[in-house]
């Protein structure tokens, strides 16, 4: 039976969704509500503060409660299938936990977070990273750590900085996460691919690049790489490493999803060379909270003060609030607990993806097979290019990504499209594989574009 709590909250909310209580509408007092509802003044109060956690309305003292801002009822998604978003799935993201670290840390640190702080990152935060970083088998100290304001602010500092080893070029996978592709494009960096695969790369065809080509560093993603969802093995990046010190060679180590490994034996690049020639960054946005824009990097430390003048000129430090909230986060084990849910949800959507290709996909259509992650790939027939099937499928309200931008021109591939599992509803999954292997059908069999003008005409 529904207490006299829940029920004044659900016709606070009802009213907000029929658009009764708009922003700025003062509430019936707390004595209006005790009376209509036959309940304590103590059970109004306890709705009220509730709905005030969920930022609906807000109090004035001597006044009363007001509405904070008209409840939006958001329109059903039922019909939408996103395998196209990169971030957390939304159901698992911790809000009303991480309220509480930011409540907290403000309260520890009060105005330290609203100044000017170190610009490595929070010390505090620098010494639970370490401690987390060692369960992902980096092990390092907080002096070799800086805060950055989300990964993609490090490697576009990396791209723009001169390395100790004083060469110019850099080496990419091909594909790869089109982010980096960005900056090195906006700061026009003569850049080299290497073909990855579901087999890897070539070490042959990496040594002869390493040899000839005056690379400064070589971009990579070790674990459920972005797009493919491709991960090496211990060996192949141990020989990675020892190529890389044999050719004066840096490696930039982007181990987004390190945390969602299955495998507890895998290691990350950086611990077959831990002193200075593997830069490790490790972000929080897909497996936290992206609006955080909190990651770190471990640089050697011939490096850490030529970073340190190129992080000032971006953005001097970044969010303190983010960095305390984050540390007490780390430190009271939430974010221990939090990584195991999400673990669980990432492996289970990502076998199940692997099912429905299985079932479903044709023939001559080819998909990766990750251990996790949030990406699978899928090759389509030579004569079906991607971009007519995301507007097909767009057509059916289903939404998967266009991977030709995430390939250099001399590499690019017009046939692969991206589907991240980390956002689609795990029911909808068999659905929108199945509209999927339809749409190729309807393309591959020449019907396009007699499909395209029946819908113009319509």
């Amino acid at each position: 039976m529904s207490t006299k709590y829940n029920e004044i909250i659900k016709e606070i909310k009802n009213q907000l969704a029929k658009g009764l209580l708009i922003s700025g509408s003062k509430l019936p007092s707390v004595r209006q509500l005790s009376e209509k509802f036959s309940c304590s003044k103590n059970t109004v109060i306890k709705a009220y503060d509730e709905l005030e956690k969920e930022h609906l309305i807000f109090s004035v003292p001597k006044s009363g409660y007001y509405v904070v801002n008209e409840f939006q009822k958001l329109e059903s998604k039922n019909n939408i299938i996103d395998f196209l978003s990169a971030g957390p799935d939304k159901d698992i993201m911790p809000y009303i936990d991480f309220q509480h670290c930011i409540n907290q840390a403000i309260d520890t640190y009060k105005e330290e977070l609203f100044t000017y702080t170190d610009q490595q990152g929070l010390y505090s935060l620098r010494l639970q990273l370490v401690k987390y970083l060692q369960n992902l088998q980096v092990f390092t100290e907080p002096e070799r750590l800086f805060i950055v304001s989300g990964s993609q602010q490090a490697l576009n500092l990396l791209v723009s900085m001169p390395f100790p080893n004083g060469k110019n070029n850099i080496l990419i996978e091909q594909p790869t996460y089109f982010g980096f592709i960005e900056s090195a494009n906006l700061q026009q960096a003569n850049t080299f691919g290497i073909d990855l695969t579901m087999d890897g790369i070539d070490f042959d065809h990496l040594e002869y690049i390493f040899r000839n080509n005056d690379i400064k560093f070589f971009y990579i993603v070790p674990r459920f790489h972005n797009p493919l969802g491709h991960s090496y093995t211990n060996n192949e990046k141990k020989r990675i490493v020892e190529l890389a010190e044999k050719y004066d060679v840096y490696i930039i180590e982007d181990d987004f999803l390190g945390d969602l490994d299955p495998n507890t034996k895998s290691d990350p690049l950086f611990a077959y060379n831990p002193t200075g020639r593997v830069i490790y960054i490790k972000s929080f946005s897909k497996v936290f909270l992206p609006g955080l824009r909190v990651a770190t990097i471990v640089l050697p430390k011939l490096m850490i003060n030529h970073f340190l003048r190129y992080k000032f000129t971006a953005d001097f430090n970044s969010s303190v609030l983010s960095q305390g909230a984050l540390e007490i986060y780390l430190k009271n084990g939430m974010f221990s607990s939090h990584i195991k849910k999400i673990k669980e949800l990432y492996y289970r959507k990502i076998q199940h993806l692997q099912e429905a290709c299985k079932l479903l996909l044709p023939n001559n259509t080819h998909y990766t097979q990750p251990s996790s992650g949030f990406y699978l790939a899928v090759f389509l027939p030579e004569n079906v290019s991607a971009k007519q099937t995301v507007n097909l499928l767009k057509e059916r309200n289903i939404f998967v990504d266009d991977a030709s931008r995430m390939f250099l021109p001399e590499y690019k591939k017009e046939n692969l499209i991206r589907l991240s599992i980390s956002q689609v509803n795990e029911s909808q999954i068999h659905a929108g594989v199945e509209q999927l292997t339809r749409c190729i059908a309807v393309i591959d069999s020449k019907k396009y574009d007699m499909y395209r003008n029946k819908i113009q005409l319509l």
